[in-house]
């Protein structure tokens, strides 16, 4: 079962059972603060001197089966070239977890996820299914990472996709069909802009 949830929703499960081992997954350096392992393919081994840290060397992620009560996917899968095996580990290492990612606009208006992200995803609210596809950019990006998150603030929905998993993580591969796609260039987005306002001032 995966389904649309909220942070919040996520972080008010994680207080009412402070027991859980929690693992937090390629993180950077902005883990859960009460995940309990920390996992990334870098060595930040130095900044979570307070936390269990485990660098990352491989696509298997080095847990035994199960042996989480929770894991953290923050803004990761977008990142991985196996999309499925990775889904597979996170089923394989814990029974339930969150998973936070860029929603396809904001991956869009983003200069950073050009060329950091390899996915699209979107999610199907009737068959309950993490929908992915192979990455394309249909406008060149406008803003930075700092600036997509104060946006996130007030139009979150547009911007994030906030899931919460349990038991499974359903989800599909799927092809996109570019026939007709038309990218659209900031040059464009700004002469409608501003013929808009001049249409205005006339009036």
């Amino acid at each position: 079962m995966i389904k649309r949830s909220t942070k919040q929703y996520v972080d008010n499960k994680i207080e009412q059972n402070p027991s859980w081992k929690i693992l937090d997954i390629g993180c950077g350096y902005t883990a859960h603060e009460k995940a309990n392992v920390i996992c990334d393919i870098k060595d930040l081994s130095n900044f979570y001197k307070n936390k269990k840290f485990i660098q990352l060397d491989g696509k298997t992620l080095p847990f035994k089966n199960k042996e989480f009560d929770f894991v953290i996917a923050s803004h990761v899968i977008e990142h991985v070239e196996d999309v499925t095996f990775f889904i597979k580990e996170l089923e394989r290492v814990s029974s339930k977890g969150y998973i936070e990612l860029p929603t396809s606009l904001e991956d869009n208006l983003v200069f950073e996820n050009k060329n950091d992200h390899l996915w699209h995803m979107e999610f199907n609210d009737i068959n309950q299914k993490l929908l992915i596809t192979k990455r394309t950019q249909y406008i060149e990006p406008v803003i930075t990472v700092s600036t997509a998150k104060k946006l996130a603030k007030y139009f979150k929905q547009s911007l994030i996709l906030e899931l919460f998993w349990e038991e499974s993580i359903e989800f599909e591969l799927v092809e996109k069909d570019n026939i007709n796609f038309e990218k659209i260039s900031r040059l464009t987005l700004l002469r409608k802009f501003f013929s808009k306002i001049l249409r205005n001032l006339i009036k």
